[in-house]
């Protein structure tokens, strides 16, 4: 009688780690998914308000890296008090960045660039 009162206990020790290395395993697997980056381009948003647009890479890493980084510089005619708009392409700078090494920390969010959008079609103009 008493063997078959260890079985029992031993049978429930089992049952307890496996459900417990079950739950540990749907945890670690739901925090390693990562985002699907389906768009080419990404608007990502830093938490100092700053916007840059360009190729997402490294999502999920402590320094993601952009590409092709583009950005909005807004201008105002003295004149009219109009608006201008233009996505300028990072790289004409003195220092002549070809990346942005970002500190993921920093990012507030990030949203894909529609391919249909008008930052699409500047980008894609800027190709030309």
């Amino acid at each position: 009688m008493r063997n078959r009162g260890l079985s029992n206990l031993a049978f429930l020790f089992a049952v307890a780690v496996l459900l417990l290395a079950a739950a540990a395993f749907v945890l670690v697997r739901a925090r390693a998914e990562r985002p699907v980056l389906d768009t080419p381009y990404h608007a990502v948003v830093l938490s100092n308000g700053t916007v840059y647009f360009g190729r997402l890479e490294g999502l999920g890493t402590p320094f993601p890296v952009l590409r092709e980084v583009y950005y909005v510089q807004s201008a105002v005619n003295p004149e009219t008090k109009a608006v201008n708009n233009v996505l300028v392409k990072r790289g004409k700078e003195w220092h002549g960045p070809d990346r942005m090494i970002l500190n993921a920390q920093n990012i507030v969010f990030i949203e894909p660039v529609g391919r249909d959008s008008k930052v699409a079609q500047l980008i894609a103009d800027s190709k030309k």
